[in-house]
């Protein structure tokens, strides 16, 4: 079986803070005086997560036994993140490293309400603007793909423009940016691309903000790929049926974070493995289910069989078949 040709992984890379405050933030608040705000709550733990979007699906990539290439920039700090994503797969040899600037950084207070005190720091983030892809591409071989995802905007348009220039098929997963995007942004980051992801709220924001219809947004891209939470995944193609599934079955939701990112990375392994797009988008759905059954993005494991058994068990006998080679 030959091996499959490389994934570029492009997007942020970022860790969290998360800590928790016992009490309520609104009872340390005078609202006469938030003119004057200065206040420090005793927390009682800290977590350490390793996320981005990028980390997050060479992460699941690296599960499901390829060696994606991770895209992106970080601070001098990276060091044991990258340790950990070598351990698991992951070739972080293309890193951008940031000589003045500290790693991407989510600082959240949560107190017993759920109220939240959140800062994001991008640091080095803002350098993926000065990768070029085409150095990377010479190194690892001419990539299947190139996912171009949520990021330092500039850079995201670089990469996307430089697909186009160069003849690499890409794929547009702007995801967090299109809160923040306007229409030509989000217009030139998904046309001509091999396959779009968002969820369905997403995909509505992206005909909103490029003033194009669903049919519209579908003639620009080869495939668009909608995940619909505990409801599934739609993928749609011109002049074909949608496919249309279910998520995986008996899942014991804990925490959704990464959960979009786990379902990227099923179905780009899928894609890898040439099983067809309604076995990628069940992979996809299985590998999504691990992850929202464990708090933090990266903490999910599981043995082959293991991960064959419960396709079989959501998708039945012939799904499970059809990996069964690539997996093991």
């Amino acid at each position: 079986m030959p091996s499959p040709r490389p994934l570029l992984i492009a997007g942020s890379i970022a860790t969290d803070h998360l800590m928790t405050f016992q009490g309520k933030f609104e009872d340390s608040l005078v609202v006469e005086q938030l003119h004057k705000l200065s206040v420090s709550f005793l927390v009682d733990d800290l977590e350490i997560r390793r996320g981005g979007v990028a980390p997050n699906m060479c992460f699941g990539l690296g599960r499901l036994g390829l060696h994606p290439v991770l895209v992106g920039a970080a601070g001098e700090d990276f060091g044991d993140y990258r340790s950990w994503l070598e351990r698991h797969g992951v070739d972080c040899s293309h890193v951008r490293i940031s000589e003045t600037k500290h790693t991407a950084r989510f600082v959240c207070t949560t107190d017993s309400t759920m109220a939240q005190f959140a800062s994001f720091y991008p640091g080095a983030m803002a350098e993926a603007r000065h990768i070029e892809l085409a150095p990377i591409v010479q190194a690892v071989g001419e990539p299947e793909y190139v996912l171009i995802g949520a990021d330092d905007p500039d850079g995201m348009l670089r990469h996307t423009d430089e697909c186009r220039q160069r003849g690499y098929a890409f794929i547009a997963d702007p995801s967090q940016q299109l809160a923040f995007g306007e229409g030509d942004l989000i217009r030139r980051l998904v046309d001509g691309a091999a396959l779009l992801f968002s969820n369905e709220y997403e995909s509505h924001l992206i005909e909103q903000k490029t003033g194009w219809s669903a049919d519209e947004v579908l003639s620009r891209v080869g495939v668009q790929v909608t995940t619909l939470g505990a409801d599934g995944v739609r993928v749609r193609r011109r002049g074909k049926d949608d496919i249309v599934l279910p998520a995986a079955k008996d899942v014991r939701a804990v925490e959704p974070t990464g959960v979009g990112d786990a379902f990227r990375a099923g179905f780009l392994a899928a894609l890898a493995w040439d099983v067809g797009l309604e076995r990628a988008a069940q992979v996809g759905c299985v590998l999504a289910a691990y992850v929202v059954e464990t708090v933090g993005t990266q903490e999910y494991s599981f043995t082959a069989e293991q991960f064959l058994g419960r396709l079989e068990h959501s998708y039945g006998p012939e799904a499970a078949a059809d990996v069964r080679a690539h997996l093991s």
